[in-house]
């Protein structure tokens, strides 16, 4: 019996090209754009996106507009919270198994419904698989083929994993498909990191005669520490909304509860947050440099103060580090 090896070399090299291959997505910047509002909202894996997204996209339903919910993290946690916990089938999973079946994938493959927000996963390939952000691609050019630009909603909201702002993560901001984007960071130096980032990356593009801008910072766990609220005045980018470090927010998000709505204690800040949204204007931001966001932290927090010392040849090769003869010529001072 032989065992059919793969190629790694070959595998590895089309992994590559696959990471490198552009983009052939066409966003069409007509009527329906100008309608719907759709936002990219990053930040660092972990800071509360999806709490936020579920939550904010929840109040807006809750207050009459009609919104889709897209996650676009490799994670597809997006809709945990507000399917109370249940996987969301991904599109680029369904699309493979309805592939391999020789069907075509329909809408309520992948789009569910909760408390009038219309959501989605469009996954990622598993782990050493292929690339995530042409994975985004992908799922966005299924969307185009399931009608995307036809839908009628008055916000569609695109989770992107913010650490990431290359390929199909850019797409939003490289490709003018969003209008505007919300950032998510707390008082800490990597998300703040990744937060400015996405700013960098915003004002790439703007320079080279890009639209989207930033509609502000979503502060979340807010310890009232303020380095966060620093950072948006730093940047010039407006706080849409402070949400606190809480242990009844901690509790009810852990147990997949919905707390943007009016029957919540929570209700009023989502609420003030969904009119925030609404009406922020897109910003060009004036990211910071890595000594401008240190700068925002203590230096007992970050290290700011810390001497660089260079290593040597010697410090390199430890015990190996041996003297060799050499034939360079010293003459004495004479």
């Amino acid at each position: 019996m032989t065992l059919d090896v793969p190629n790694l070399k070959d595998f590895d090299q089309r992994l590559r090209d696959e990471a490198h291959e552009e983009p052939t997505l066409e966003i069409p910047q007509g009527e329906p754009t100008k309608k719907t509002q759709i936002i990219a909202i990053y930040g660092k894996g972990g800071i509360g996106k999806s709490f936020t997204l579920a939550n904010l996209s929840h109040m807006m339903a809750e207050m009459g507009k009609r919104v889709l919910l897209i996650g676009c993290d490799p994670k597809s946690d997006t809709t945990s919270l507000l399917f109370g916990g249940k996987a969301c089938p991904t599109i680029i999973e369904t699309s493979t198994k309805k592939k391999l079946a020789g069907e075509e994938v329909k809408i309520g493959d992948v789009c569910f419904k909760r408390g009038g927000v219309f959501a989605m996963e469009l996954g990622g390939p598993e782990v050493g698989r292929g690339c995530g952000g042409r994975g985004i691609i992908h799922g966005f050019e299924l969307l185009e083929k399931l009608g995307f630009h036809d839908w009628d909603f008055d916000y569609v909201l695109l989770d992107f994993l913010g650490d990431v702002v290359c390929g199909g993560f850019g797409l939003p901001i490289a490709r003018d498909m969003a209008q505007k984007v919300i950032l998510v960071g707390s008082n800490d130096l990597q998300s703040l990191y990744v937060a400015n980032n996405v700013c960098s990356a915003v004002e790439y593009f703007r320079r080279l005669g890009g639209n989207v801008g930033i509609a502000g910072l979503v502060i979340n766990k807010d310890d009232g520490t303020g380095e966060a609220a620093a950072f948006a005045k730093a940047v010039n980018i407006p706080v849409l909304a402070a949400i606190p470090q809480d242990e009844d927010l901690r509790r009810k998000s852990a147990n997949y509860q919905i707390v943007g709505s009016m029957e919540s204690q929570w209700g009023p800040m989502f609420a003030a947050l969904a009119e925030a949204v609404a009406i922020a204007p897109p910003i060009r931001p004036a990211p910071l440099s890595q000594d401008g966001l240190l700068n925002l932290f203590s230096a007992e927090t970050t290290g700011k103060d810390f001497v660089l010392t260079p290593a040597t040849d010697a410090d390199m090769r430890g015990k190996n580090a041996v003297l060799k003869k050499t034939l360079e010529v010293v003459y004495d001072n004479a």
